[in-house]
């Protein structure tokens, strides 16, 4: 790969389909400046593919994109622009399993309850690929998240709705304080290299290794906690109870794409505690039948229909539902609740999109209501708490007057929860889990039941260093106060606050305000800034990364998909994310439905203007820098004419807000006057789409309004997607003519 080669990733769902209309536009203007751009498939579908070589023909195996960009991740050279990808559930997995088979991949199915040697191995592979697997391959940085100027001066002059509160609003978080991960949390700060072994002592004087060895690093955080079964249940339970003696609707919210192996089980417990008479009489023949809570009350009802029992037992839900709470509802007009599936309701996106509705999610009867949003474990629940509460007290905030909150988070090599998957066990006995030294010596332990959870993180030392360097940098860029989010009474945030007093002495931190508070008081503190209009630069562990990239800029945007997301790798080189796509699956569907696709690539256009001023002051590519220049000016012409996807049949779709960016750029390259090869280079592109603008427009509409055959879902066909997302010949021939 040359040095002058930006990578842009093919993911999933709508923006990967987008990729489709505009990666051609990318290639054509970067081709200009001598700039390669290639693509890598780390899509789920691709992924899937990689991992089972020797089951495929040999003309549908393909490399291991993600392991390779993994390794590019840790060179100086990485150019990464990399793009949402699903964080598969398992449903999501075998779904997309399922689809690749339809397709002819002899792929094997996803065992639910492996027996044999066979069997484990694929499950082994499977389980590498669900949940977040590509984030901590990539994110070799730590994060710098922040709303560009251009898209907070549009939000503050075309402010979106937000629903009015009021301080009789009855909507709640529900949190356990007590027998979770946050409470339970025991942490140690590693003396030397070496190696850990986790392993369970049971009370019946059996020893299981858990985990046989553990790398780790001198001055590496190390952390251990429990999620308390019999606890949860208890909680859980009340929750019902609650929701119901307060007439609001029963809503949880989880991780369970992210956090694959402890939040699937978790949510398998709401499901049971909300229909504990049905699991009561008819739980052996569910899970005889392969049927389990953890994937959600859509597949337990799915798969009843081939029982014998299956009416009796559907019966049994229907009527827990009518005696139960309301069910807060994912699509009330298809009766999918929040317990359906578990990747339907994600907390980082759920909460804040039920905050900016005035607190409400939406009912069976398809009407809002006020929630008791239920968010077991404590560690970062009660942040929702202190937002839920100020707007209570203070009304809804004012996206035209608001302040922001940009985050320098630390994720750099699966740090903290998020690196935790290989580590996380449901315990099969009661007894003690020691997580044990080279040495013999057990450097954390845990007393464990039965069915608690147990999980192990770590973040080393070397991106701590990093995120210091990176807060203190962002304060002296911002002028804004930087708040470190750790609370001293939790263990692994007392390490960490060791760290941070450690290293900050190393930065010249004169002038800037710089605190450290724990996670209830930095929102306060944060929200009070917010609603006088001041900034004020979070800076978090990763899971609060995760949360307040999405709470803050939704409530400040709209949108969490149009922050720009830079992550200054350690070695040097530079990932550039574009966004979340919390709702990529409905562009998708609409998109089959009446070929319109309403995903917004605002974030792409941020992204790929910041690879490129990466790429100039990296390899000395002027050109480059000219190309991220203009492309910031046509963005800000694209916001302030407005050329966003509409919302309906007849605007200007995903398709034509490429065309309209791709027309202001050429204009912005045309009209500069620091390279007059280049100028002269784009005239007549500029020229053609300026005059042609109608016609391509017209184009772009005209297929609007009937079905469309992209080939799949998770694997869509390439030659079949590029049609459908490139149906303007004019707009098509006039990119063609640049090179």
């Amino acid at each position: 790969m040359a040095d002058s080669t930006i990578i842009y990733t093919h993911t999933d769902e709508a923006p990967a389909l987008a990729t489709y209309s505009f990666l051609p536009v990318i290639e054509a203007y970067a081709s200009t400046a001598g700039v390669a751009v290639e693509s890598r498939d780390i899509s789920l579908a691709g992924r899937i593919i990689a991992a089972f070589p020797e089951y495929l023909q040999q003309e549908q195996r393909i490399d291991d994109a993600l392991a390779e960009l993994g390794r590019l991740a840790g060179t100086p050279e990485a150019n990464i622009i990399k793009l949402p990808n699903v964080s598969a559930s398992i449903p999501q997995l075998k779904a997309a399993v399922a689809e690749l088979q339809q397709q002819g991949y002899a792929l094997p199915d996803y065992p639910d309850d492996p027996k044999t040697d066979q069997e484990r191995d694929v499950r082994v592979r499977y389980d590498k690929i669900k949940g977040s697997a590509v984030n901590p391959v990539l994110r070799e940085g730590n994060s710098d998240r922040r709303a560009p100027a251009s898209v907070k001066n549009y939000a503050k002059a075309h402010p979106h709705r937000m629903g009015a509160w009021t301080p009789e609003s009855k909507t709640n978080v529900a949190t356990m304080g007590a027998d979770d991960f946050a409470t339970t949390e025991k942490s140690a700060v590693i003396a030397a290299d070496g190696s850990l072994r986790i392993e369970l002592t049971g009370d019946d004087g059996s020893t299981t290794v858990l985990r046989e060895s553990v790398p780790v690093l001198a001055g590496e955080v190390v952390d251990a906690s429990v999620m308390r079964v019999a606890a949860l249940r208890e909680f859980l339970t009340a929750q019902v109870a609650r929701a119901k003696a307060e007439g609001v609707l029963f809503s949880v919210h989880l991780k369970a794409t992210m956090m694959k192996v402890s939040d699937p089980i978790i949510f398998g417990h709401v499901v049971r505690a909300f229909f504990p008479e049905t699991f009561a009489a008819y739980g052996a023949v569910l899970a005889a039948a392969g049927l389990t809570p953890n994937d959600g009350l859509g597949g337990i009802l799915k798969g009843l229909e081939s029982l014998p029992d299956g009416e009796a037992i559907k019966a049994s839900f229907e009527a827990e539902l009518a005696a139960g709470p309301e069910l807060a509802m994912v699509d009330s007009d298809r009766g999918i609740t929040n317990l359906h599936v578990p990747s339907d309701v994600i907390v980082d996106a759920s909460m804040p999109a039920m905050i900016r509705t005035s607190g409400h999610m939406w009912g069976p009867d398809g009407q809002e209501a006020d929630t008791l949003a239920v968010i077991p474990d404590s560690s970062y629940a009660g942040v929702y708490q202190v937002v839920i509460d100020d707007c209570r007290a203070h009304g809804a905030f004012d996206p035209a007057t608001m302040g922001s909150v940009p985050n320098v988070g630390l994720m750099a090599q699966a740090a903290e929860e998020y690196g935790s998957h290989d580590k996380t066990f449901e315990i099969p006995v009661t007894g003690t889990v020691r997580v044990v030294d080279g040495t013999g010596r057990a450097v954390l332990e845990q007393v464990v039941s039965a069915g608690d959870v147990f999980r192990m993180c770590q973040t080393k030392d070397i991106p701590i260093r990093d995120w210091v360097k990176l807060a203190v940098t962002r304060a002296r860029a911002t002028g804004s106060p930087a708040v470190f989010w750790l609370d001293e009474a939790r263990a692994h945030d007392a390490n960490l606050i060791a760290k941070v007093t450690q290293y900050l002495p190393e930065h010249d931190t004169e002038g800037l305000q710089i605190e450290i508070m724990d996670p209830q008081s930095a929102t306060a503190f944060s929200l009070e800034r917010i609603r006088r209009g001041e900034d004020t630069v979070s800076v978090t562990g990763n899971v609060l990364r995760d949360y307040l990239t999405d709470l803050f800029p939704i409530l400040e945007l709209g949108t969490s998909a149009k922050m720009l997301s830079v992550v200054p790798l350690i070695s040097g080189g530079g990932l550039f994310e574009t966004g979340a796509g919390g709702s990529a699956p409905k562009h998708v569907q609409q998109l089959v439905k009446e070929n319109y696709l309403r995903w917004d690539s605002l974030g792409e256009f941020f992204a790929l203007a910041a690879s490129f001023e990466h790429l100039a002051a990296s390899t000395g590519n002027a050109r480059a820098q000219i190309l991220a220049d203009t492309l910031d000016r046509a963005t800000g012409t694209f916001l302030n004419e407005d050329r966003s996807p509409s919302r309906r049949l007849g605007g200007i779709d995903n398709r034509g807000s490429h065309f309209y960016l791709a027309m202001y750029w050429a204009q912005e390259l045309a009209a500069q006057t620091a390279d007059a090869a280049l100028a002269a280079a784009f005239e007549g592109l500029a020229k053609t789409l300026t005059e042609q603008q109608d016609a391509i427009v017209t184009e772009l509409i005209a297929v609007q309004g009937s079905p469309v055959d992209i080939g799949g879902y998770y694997q869509p066909d390439p030659a079949k997607a590029a049609a459908v997302m490139r149906p303007s010949a004019t707009f098509n021939q006039a990119i063609a003519s640049l090179a």
